[in-house]
């Protein structure tokens, strides 16, 4: 064999792998329109066509945070691109990163990395629920709007609801059941003035006026959840909390109690005196050896 058929060879062999491995093209600096759909990778979009998405049921951002990632922005560019979608008219929709979005306007980029989708009116609204939700700051009002416009828009059911974005069952039920507070009180949930478990704890009392009354209470005397809780308590069942209040009735004889508080006071130690009609024991509790030395002392002084 030649060097000329050899070389031929090896020149055939490359053409069949660069067939099979095409090569990688840089990205272009923004998508062409029809192709933007259909691209995975991110490309540098203007950050002035894009629109905050419709379904985005997050309403406060701490500016405080906001002002650091933007900082941090200006300094090292956004390490995570934003998702869209492209509009008809040409513009992009948020699907997931409106933080990011924010900071970078705020950092004075006039383009932003973006990845484009595909995808539908119900697609759009899950990815930007499930991002939403995936967010540790994301207050209980916020979270429970956004699974109800899922129930009311898309007609899906809880089970359905808690499939799509990974967690129970019940947990979705408690949180659309925030949604029955009156306004006043989803207003306190959702400023933190009380949390997620003070508002469970206040939906037992089901009439809108208890319930903002009951808040007041909780947020005037700072109570806990278990507190809250109780108190709730005492307000649908009051004759459970008359019977705790009432004080427990000594059934000693009166003359049997004044020689058992004697005793007590005489030895310093904890005495019960069981007494029916005359006959019984007296009963001396000590906690230490050295109290029982001391019983000892005065019981049997040597």
């Amino acid at each position: 064999m030649n060097a000329s058929t050899e070389t031929g060879k090896r020149r055939a062999l490359g053409k069949g792998l660069e067939a099979l491995l095409p090569t990688r093209s840089a990205p272009p600096s923004a998508p062409p329109p029809a192709a933007a759909a259909s691209e995975s990778r991110p490309f540098e979009i203007p950050v002035d066509q894009v629109d905050r998405s419709p379904f985005q049921t997050r309403a406060h951002f701490n500016q405080e945070t906001l002002k650091e990632l933007a900082d941090s922005i200006a300094a090292n560019g956004l390490v995570q691109p934003i998702i869209v979608r492209q509009l008809p008219n040409g513009r992009f929709q948020l699907i997931a990163g409106e933080r990011r979005w924010l900071a970078s306007k705020l950092a004075g980029h006039t383009k932003i990395p973006a990845v484009v989708r595909n995808v539908s009116d119900e697609q759009a609204m899950e990815m930007t629920l499930i991002e939403n939700l995936q967010r540790a700051d994301l207050n209980p009002m916020e979270q429970a709007r956004a699974y109800e416009r899922l129930s009311r828009e898309f007609k899906m059911t809880q089970e359905k609801m808690a499939q799509r974005t990974g967690k129970d069952r019940a947990s979705v039920a408690n949180f659309l059941r925030l949604l029955r507070l009156p306004p006043e009180a989803q207003q306190k949930v959702e400023s933190g003035e009380i949390s997620f478990g003070h508002a469970r704890a206040l939906l037992a009392l089901e009439d809108p006026e208890a319930i903002l009354s009951a808040v007041q209470k909780v947020t005037a005397l700072s109570m806990s959840v278990r507190q809250a809780e109780s108190y709730v308590q005492g307000i649908l069942h009051p004759e459970n909390k008359k019977k705790r209040e009432e004080p427990v009735k000594d059934p000693l004889d009166p003359n049997v109690r004044e020689a058992r508080d004697l005793l007590q006071r005489a030895l310093g130690l904890k005495v019960r005196i069981e007494d029916k009609n005359g006959r019984g024991r007296v009963i001396i509790e000590y906690g230490r050896l050295e109290d029982f030395d001391a019983l000892l002392a005065v019981l049997a002084p040597n």
